[in-house]
């Protein structure tokens, strides 16, 4: 027999503060279910997901004998030092249950009847278990089967409302089978980013999902990240048809696989709120030239910034994903000048280039003789210089642990207090971030906080690799258009050299055209660039994978090259139109062309 385990106080600080906001929520609902239980001598715990007790309600009365069971604030029911017990046995396996008396493994909690259900995290990590315990009931263990209903139906509302609260900038999709309790009985909810994909889930979402797919729902990976149109007949640009006051008596939408139909209803981004100074938002069809300098015809980017015409005069985070050398600076900025803030300032910040020991006293700033070395008048810091305009977050997958906790508040209260400071300025400011890391791969190893990612990726945006963007022509015309121009003429390239570049990998994505347009301007010695003219390494091709050829150069399968430039010819450099004549698809003759080195025509050429 053991006696129970109470962590020391500092310990159990530490847990308490890694729960802090799931901790206010859940005590709400415990309160709630203690008042049903209140007098059937029943204590409720709250542990994280390894097992510390951060939270209980119990009758004051009893407290030495609650503390010597372990039903007290701080105690351990991990099962490798408590033994068989009903939050042990609930961390193991996810599932609620009911552990009684001699169900347990040491023989101190044998009198004890455990009944307990797992509460999870918006992308199913179980973040806590809800816990109802009694010193002594009936022997008959189904006379806890009301007692498993009663904190099933807690947890359920528990997680429920931790998800709607922590992804309020994101949408958040509501469904149910019942439409007279619809208000007030939410079943399954989900959370979409601002491109339609499954971002989060309650309990009953996973399960949902889970079963269309035919997986188990303990495989949320193979749930997250995929777009609601893949398991219900609504494609993401029709959900604003169920937001109020848009919404009608008949909300229905059909879950493809089963083919049920449920009840739904959509709450955007409550960060979605226009500025005082704001202008309407654009039609789909209109773009800020700003935004329109971004791409040229490239159809998943142009998806984009169509969305973010519309989301420009709001405080919405925007996440911005893409390969190093993509232009995810250059799309912050177009941002922050095509907006209501464009008059005050870009701050951008990049945040794998500060040094982890100045990260802190750069962002939040800090008072005077804060620290040896400090600056005699302290310093503002970035955030609060970012005070009426837009903080640019760059590389913030590389962000020390330490300083996303502090950023985490910042971005939630809108206000920072410098270091050695103790009040706290309020700050208006756009936040947007980027990365080229793969956050939700640094979420599960533990170096980036999934509360932070749900802060920051309000809309998510994505640029796509060099190598796999149909505008390589445009592009190379915008940046010629930007050079000095040559004998008094604009520079031009020739269709030779515009093959070479379509047929270049890119491993240094738009940064590395840069590069490349810089040097054959310099060497170029009149307005057309030659194909003699470019560097060296545009004319080396990658591996290919599937054959292992060696490196080869790309000029090659000339005879190929011309046969095919001429059916593109005979179509009037239709690709449609010469696709079917091949008979293959789009995709694959853009891919042959890209491989030719054939590019099209600039449009009237």
């Amino acid at each position: 027999m053991r006696p129970a385990v109470i962590v020391e106080d500092r310990r159990l600080r530490e847990h308490r503060d890694a729960m802090d906001d799931l901790l206010r929520t859940a005590r709400f609902g415990v309160e709630a279910l203690y008042r049903q239980v209140a007098g059937l001598g029943y204590v409720l715990l709250l542990t994280d997901s390894e097992g510390i007790t951060v939270d209980y309600i119990g009758d004051q009365a009893t407290t030495d004998h609650l503390r010597t069971a372990g039903l007290y604030i701080g105690a351990d029911w991990n099962e490798a030092r408590a033994g068989t017990n009903g939050t042990g046995t609930c961390i193991a396996t996810r599932e609620a249950l009911t552990v009684h008396q001699s169900d347990h493994f040491d023989s101190m909690h044998i009198p004890l009847t455990c009944t307990v259900a797992p509460i999870f995290d918006p992308v199913g990590n179980l973040a806590a278990v809800l816990d109802i315990s009694a010193l002594q009931s009936p022997r008959e263990k189904s006379s806890q089967y009301l007692a498993l209903q009663i904190v099933k139906s807690f947890a359920h509302r528990i997680e429920t409302a931790n998800l709607i609260r922590s992804c309020s900038r994101n949408w958040i999709v509501k469904l149910t089978s019942n439409q007279a309790l619809a208000e007030v009985d939410i079943e399954y909810v989900l959370v979409l980013d601002s491109s339609g994909r499954i971002a989060g889930f309650n309990h009953h979402g996973r399960q949902l999902l889970a079963r269309e797919l035919r997986v188990n729902w303990h495989s949320a990976n193979q749930l997250l990240g995929r777009l609601f149109s893949d398991f219900f007949d609504c494609e993401v640009d029709h959900l604003t048809r169920f937001t109020a006051p848009h919404a009608s008596e008949r909300n229905v939408v059909r879950l493809n696989g089963s083919g049920h139909s449920l009840f739904i209803q959509v709450v955007p981004p409550a960060s979605i709120r226009i500025l005082p100074s704001a202008v309407h938002a654009p039609e789909a069809s209109e773009l800020p030239q700003l935004l329109k300098k971004v791409a040229g015809e490239e159809p998943s980017v142009q998806r984009n910034l169509r969305k973010l015409a519309r989301l420009l005069n709001t405080n919405m985070s925007i996440l911005v994903l893409g390969e190093t050398g993509t232009g995810k600076e250059f799309l912050a900025k177009a941002i922050h000048h095509s907006s209501a803030r464009s008059r005050g300032p870009f701050i951008p910040v990049n945040c794998a280039a500060l040094p982890e020991n100045l990260i802190e006293s750069e962002l939040f700033g800090y008072e005077a003789g804060s620290f040896t070395g400090a600056l005699a008048k302290g310093k503002r810091g970035l955030i609060r210089e970012a005070h009426g305009g837009t903080l640019f977050l760059d590389e913030i997958g590389d962000m020390p642990l330490g300083s996303q906790t502090r950023l985490l508040r910042v971005l939630a209260e809108r206000e920072v207090t410098p270091i050695g400071g103790h009040k706290a300025t309020s700050v208006d400011m756009r936040v947007i971030a980027a990365t080229h890391c793969d956050l939700q791969a640094r979420i599960r190893e533990g170096k980036f906080r999934e509360d932070l990612f749900f802060r920051l990726n309000g809309a998510t945006v994505t640029l796509p690799p060099l190598r796999d963007r149909q505008d390589l022509p445009w592009l190379v015309e915008q940046l010629l258009g930007k050079r000095p121009m040559a004998n008094g003429q604009p520079r031009k390239i020739s269709q030779q050299a515009l093959g070479v570049l379509s047929a270049y990998s890119w491993q240094g994505n738009i940064r590395e055209l840069v590069n490349v347009i810089d040097f054959a301007c310099a060497v170029a010695a009149g307005e057309v660039i030659s194909m003699d003219e470019l560097p060296d390494q545009v004319f080396r091709r990658p591996l290919e994978s599937e054959t292992g050829c060696e490196v080869e150069e790309t000029r090659h399968s000339l005879d190929e090259a011309a046969v095919l430039r001429e059916e593109l010819r005979r179509t009037g450099w239709n690709v449609s139109a010469t696709a079917r004549f091949l008979g293959i698809d789009r995709t694959t003759l853009h891919r042959r062309m890209r491989r030719l080195g054939i590019a099209l025509p600039p449009r009237g050429g």
